[in-house]
């Protein structure tokens, strides 16, 4: 194994973080009047920009590396998925987010607002911070436990630590000065840096196999296959039709994580357009990981590939970083994966601090007393500050919980937000399509929806079943519980 970084290697990631110190400080100058500014901009932002800060946000430390991971192992059926998501995405954009522009909302839970009542917005919010506060507090310890290992060639807590807390830095150097309107424009320069690392890669990948016939031998082990066919397979037809469907609809209409970019557009057109627009960016993106992970494939068909690093199983393109990449390009890869990381980062602390201070905070404040509205903007970067430290702590547990739980907290995390977006979905559904439910029916439909999802982990009661068919029972389930309370008005 390789040691640590050369000396080129950290001449690209001492530039890289240059070019964020400096950026930083340039998309911050922004004059922030209210904490509405500082969520959705103060002014309108370019369709293509929030298209590519979707995209961003869509992508992960995780996908980074778990996109080769699935082609290396299998084949390219992953890219259904986005398929499935741009379904998804033109229903968001022609039935949510007309309603959001209507209503001038500043998060997404504002809707229900309107239709239950305040406490149906606190209740949805409440489910939100608590699946992102373990989801991206996981991803933030995947992206760190990466940048640890080919940084500091180990992944000792120490080392572990001072990655999250280099990811967590750049985070902030978007989101607490500039708000939302930083965190679109640094996201387009993170997409950049981590789809040329990409490209890169599969470049320097190509002229290593120069004597393999690629797609041929790709064929004949059937790794070209693109459409699942099956019943219960991963990304089957039915599941990318039904499961992955809703799981879709709720990450890009139900989480203000994702949809908080969209409504700082011009317009509802405008943000319609980026949200498709974002997928199928998104699509060719997802298509490049994919092509590295079957070019790994080839790379090492001929010799075993013990995929462990100090006892913890790594991704293939992980291994490939650590053995066998020249000097530059693991710094480029690494910067690649620090980029993924931010992206998705910066953009959750922005999602989570406008739900706490927006549908939480402000309201109660100002019940007790009318307040000028820069005390919100105090308040919101304090939000982001506080869900920093939070954020971080959470991915430091999540290093210790790896390491003495059976259960791994990571595989639990990362599906955590569909958890929450069982519930939100059956809420949702019946606020839109139906008259029934009330607030204390939405409580228990949030409830029985996170509630029925965790029933059906094979940890709880040894149930195997497809993770689609779980969003499609506990969607329904979080319906039905909903649509037993009465009309509001009755």
């Amino acid at each position: 194994m390789q040691g640590a970084f050369s000396t080129l290697d950290w001449i690209v990631f001492a530039s890289y973080f240059i070019l964020l110190a400096i950026t930083s400080i340039v998309l911050s100058r922004t004059k922030i009047n209210s904490s509405r500014d500082y969520f959705l901009s103060p002014h309108a932002m370019p369709m293509f920009a929030v298209a590519i800060s979707v995209l961003a946000t869509s992508q992960s430390a995780a996908t980074f590396l778990g996109a080769p991971e699935y082609s290396y192992t299998k084949d390219f059926t992953f890219i259904g998925f986005y398929f499935s998501a741009l379904l998804a995405v033109i229903f968001v954009a022609y039935v949510l987010i007309p309603k959001y522009y209507e209503m001038k909302a500043v998060t997404v839970y504002e809707l229900l607002e309107s239709r239950y009542g305040e406490s149906a917005k606190k209740q949805a919010g409440v489910m939100f911070l608590i699946g992102r506060v373990l989801a991206s507090g996981a991803r933030l310890y995947i992206g760190a436990l990466a940048i640890s290992m080919i940084i500091f060639s180990d992944i000792i807590f120490l080392h572990v630590a001072l990655s999250i807390l280099i990811l967590m830095l750049g985070a902030l150097a978007y989101t607490y000065f500039g708000g939302v309107r930083s965190v679109i424009l640094s996201d387009v320069i993170q997409a950049v840096t981590y789809i040329g690392a990409g490209v890169a890669v599969l470049i320097y990948l190509y002229y290593s196999l120069e004597h393999i016939e690629i797609i041929k031998t790709l064929s004949e082990n059937n790794k070209l296959n693109f459409i699942d066919s099956s019943f219960d397979g991963n990304f089957s037809i039915i599941g990318l039709l039904s499961g992955w469907l809703l799981l879709n609809i709720a990450a890009f209409g139900l989480d203000q994580d994702m949809t908080q970019r969209v409504l700082a557009c011009k317009d509802k057109n405008e943000a319609a357009k980026s949200l498709i627009i974002s997928i199928l960016l998104t699509i060719p993106v997802v298509l490049l990981f994919l092509a590295i992970g079957a070019l790994l494939y080839l790379f090492y068909m001929q010799g075993g590939v013990d995929q462990s690093f100090e006892g913890e199983k790594i991704t293939i393109f992980m291994y490939y970083i650590l053995n066998e990449m020249p000097d530059g390009l693991r710094g480029l890869v690494t910067v690649g994966a620090i980029a993924a990381a931010l992206s998705s980062t910066n953009s959750v602390l922005g999602a989570m601090a406008s739900i706490a201070v927006e549908d939480i905070y402000k309201p109660w404040r100002l019940k007790q007393s009318q307040i000028e509205e820069q005390h919100f903007v105090k308040a919101s970067r304090f939000a982001v500050l506080i869900f920093a430290v939070v954020l971080s702590l959470m991915a430091m547990v999540s290093y210790f919980w790896q390491r003495y739980s059976d259960l791994s907290l990571i595989s639990f995390a990362l599906g955590v937000m569909a958890f929450a977006y069982t519930g939100l979905l059956g809420v949702y559904f019946s606020a839109i399509f139906t008259s029934r439910g009330n607030k204390s029916s939405v409580l228990w439909g949030l409830i029985g929806g996170f509630a029925t999802v965790l029933a059906l982990q094979p940890y709880s009661f040894g149930i195997e079943l497809a993770f689609s068919w779980q969003i499609v029972i506990g969607t329904a389930v979080a319906f039905f519980i909903v649509q037993l309370g009465g009309a509001k008005n009755e």
